[in-house]
């Protein structure tokens, strides 16, 4: 080649490859932003000076109203995210005009979903996506099936899940991790006795074979293996501890870190005796093989559903002078944990704690736990009569249910009330964790109380004769709805009473087995049993049968619900903050600055001029402009900080709330930043939009 020649490839390579870099630069390409998980963007046109004049560029309507808590991907100038209902619509990202929309059902139910993953090699672009059991592979550019994924299209997300699990509860509401030529994915299970184990599992993201799985209830062998009862594995005595939230991939070391939930049945745990590994635990699994190469357990025998409830973040920080390349993760007890990358190494003391034993003689709970001594927690720990809510008309109420209440961070749960504190949802929860290259943590937290109780299931001897309906429900239905079909609509469980009479018995019958909303399916239940709970929902008398629950999985205490610590106005039985946003530097574990997040005039003729709270689903973004970007209030908000000293610089309100994630990008040079807007959660108003905002003309 003639040196001039030479000299033009060159230029023209670079050229390319700076173009390349720069649309990677300009787009969201993954879940969270990137494979390290750290909702940052390198985009800076939107700053701490020009963030007030943000105004909303384009507003899409799906036309599906419910809950949204997807955090979409732009890739080249193309939106894709998923509607309230699991349909995917792929979005002209400059103006919100849809190109296509893939649907893999008629069956319109609202079903939680947090985003789709995407893969290409040259001009095989596809967009993974999931309903019910199912992992799609679509064409990216027109949303079809590809027929040479698995069978036409799609892949049983059961398919290394040993034993019989085609009538089990196996979803994924996370997008799966992308490494090379595979897709790892995090699965949503029922949290019940007999639900399915949680596996890890790797598919070939070409032709959808399963390249790899990690048992996370072992097998006989394997590690961990002792740490459960010898039989455990067998038939789904135990299920759970399932990687549900989302993972990090490391794609220069090739280390998946894949956090994972509490053992089936949640709150007890008689069957399940032992530590329990690897549930509640933060795996670092080798990407090629699914081979183990380091854990930390945060929970020994989970009782509380202290399942982890975020993505880790992968970021590189100065510790103590040296260079570090972390892991961090956060958890719903308010904790910031943070991991050498490598070894699993923590960087900062964590303590051993003694703890106390359970009153029910049948539960043998884990004598000690561990907590971190650094840094603090970013969510209060401890209450105290002083904070009962001041301004409830229930104060004396609620100090009275308060006082009579156990409370503490590991209390066994029994037949009298426990305070749990930050409760099942956090502290921190699903949205994630902003850092940015500084080393700065950003993490949204509720602080919210809730109370729980067990009750004795009043077994039935096998040869007794039961009302099938009654024993179902109560079995499945009666923990978020109320023995007496009262239901607790404001922790999002509404009441049945009456339900024949607003539904048909097919629309509770597709509600029982697929799930809506909050509500996981059951599809393991048969068609009679479905009749017999709608028979028993109607008041009708249902048919007897004998010993519907089988020795094996009989549970002889049950979890009495989910219930909040709440005043008769549905407002928190604990003084605010209800919510509240902190920055931490990773490197030396202080606290930057802690904010309130989010208010409610819950007491506006109180004169209470402190903002004060609400709980939150969804999480921070930050750009290097030195913006925070956030929804995920109660109070429709969407909000802009200062990242450096959480100065709040600019606010606008929502068509709904936006209990998801943020995404920013950039097309012809004009950066965008969109939230999806499907409230519903907290008594909230149901939305159906995604909403763009941009500086006017871009400037």
């Amino acid at each position: 080649m003639k040196p001039s020649l030479h000299l033009l490839f060159v230029a023209l390579l670079l050229v390319s490859c700076e173009h390349d870099e720069n649309k990677r630069l300009h787009d969201w390409p993954e879940y969270l932003g990137g494979g390290d998980r750290n909702i940052y963007s390198p985009l800076d046109q939107i700053d701490t000076l020009s963030v007030h004049q943000l105004e909303p560029a384009w507003t899409y309507h799906s036309g599906d109203s419910g809950e949204m808590e997807c955090n979409p991907l732009i890739i080249e100038g193309v939106l894709y995210g998923l509607t309230a209902t699991k349909e995917v619509m792929a979005l002209d990202g400059a103006t919100g005009n849809e190109l296509w929309r893939f649907v893999p059902s008629e069956d319109k139910k609202i079903l939680r979903n947090r985003g789709v993953a995407y893969w290409n090699s040259g001009d095989d672009q596809r967009i993974f996506t999931t309903y019910r059991e199912w992992l799609y592979a679509l064409d990216a550019e027109t949303g079809e099936p590809i027929p040479g994924f698995g069978n036409e299209g799609r892949v049983s997300l059961k398919s290394g899940l040993d034993g019989d699990v085609s009538d089990k509860y196996v979803v994924s509401r996370t997008p799966g991790t992308i490494y090379k030529n595979v897709i790892i994915m995090p699965l949503a299970l029922s949290e019940s006795a007999g639900s399915a184990p949680g596996y890890i599992q790797a598919f070939d993201v070409v032709t959808g074979e399963l390249m790899w799985k990690f048992r996370t209830i072992p097998f006989p062998g394997e590690f961990g293996h002792e740490t459960w009862p010898e039989s455990a594995y067998e038939n789904h005595i135990v299920g759970g501890a399932n990687s549900w939230a989302g993972m990090a991939i490391d794609r220069e070391r090739g280390i998946v870190y894949a956090p994972t939930g509490s053992a089936a049945p949640d709150f007890f745990g008689g069957n399940r005796a032992g530590k329990n590994l690897f549930a509640n635990t933060l795996l670092a699994l080798d990407a090629e093989t699914g081979k183990r190469i380091w854990h930390y357990q945060f929970v020994h025998h989970d009782l509380w559903d202290r399942d982890l409830p975020a993505p880790p973040a992968l970021s590189t920080v100065i510790h103590q002078g040296e260079k570090v390349d972390v892991v961090t993760q956060t958890t719903k007890t308010g904790h910031l944990y943070v991991f050498d990358r490598a070894t699993g190494e923590s960087l900062y003391p964590i303590e051993e704690i003694e703890v106390p034993a359970s009153v029910i003689p049948e539960e043998s709970a884990w004598p000690v736990q561990r907590l971190p001594a650094w840094p603090e927690p970013f969510s209060r720990q401890t209450l105290t009569e002083h904070d009962i809510n001041p301004n409830s008309p229930d104060r004396d109420s609620l100090l009275k249910v308060f006082q009579a209440a156990h409370k503490g961070a590991f209390v066994p749960l029994s037949e009298t009330p426990t305070i749990l504190f930050p409760g099942c949802d956090g502290g921190a929860e699903w949205g994630g964790t902003a850092v940015d290259p500084e080393g700065t943590l950003y993490v949204n937290s509720n602080e919210m109380a809730w109370i729980f109780t067990l009750s004795p299931s009043e077994r039935k001897e096998a040869a007794e004769r039961i009302d099938l309906g009654q024993k179902l429900y109560k079995t499945h239905c009666a923990a978020c709805h109320q023995s007496d079909l009262s239901g607790l609509p404001q922790s999002g469980y509404p009441s049945l009473q009456g339900i024949h009479e607003r539904m048909s018995a097919l629309e509770i019958q597709s509600i029982v087995k697929s799930g809506q909303g909050r509500m996981v399916g059951f599809p393991q239940l048969k068609g009679r049993e479905i009749a017999a709970i709608i028979n028993f929902l109607s008041g009708e008398k249902s048919e007897l049968v004998e010993n519907v629950v089988p020795d094996n999985l009989h549970v002889p205490w049950q979890f009495d619900g989910y219930k909040k610590f709440l005043d008769s106005e549905g407002n928190p039985g604990i003084a605010p903050p209800w919510g509240t946003l902190t920055a931490i530097d990773i490197g030396t574990g202080q606290h930057r600055w802690q904010q309130v997040l989010g208010d409610l005039p819950a007491y506006e003729n109180q004169s209470i001029d402190e903002p004060t709270g609400t709980e939150n689903y969804g999480g921070p973004l930050v750009t290097a402009g030195g913006v925070l970007f956030i929804a995920a209030t109660k109070d429709n908000r969407f909000r802009a900080f200062h990242k450096e000293n959480g100065e709040l610089l600019w606010e606008a309100t929502l068509p709904a709330s936006g209990f998801a994630t943020p995404s920013t990008y950039m097309i012809d040079g004009i950066q965008y930043v969109v939230i999806a807007c499907g409230g519903s959660k907290l008594e909230t108003a149901s939305g159906d939009a995604y909403v763009a905002f941009a500086l006017p003309d871009g400037s």
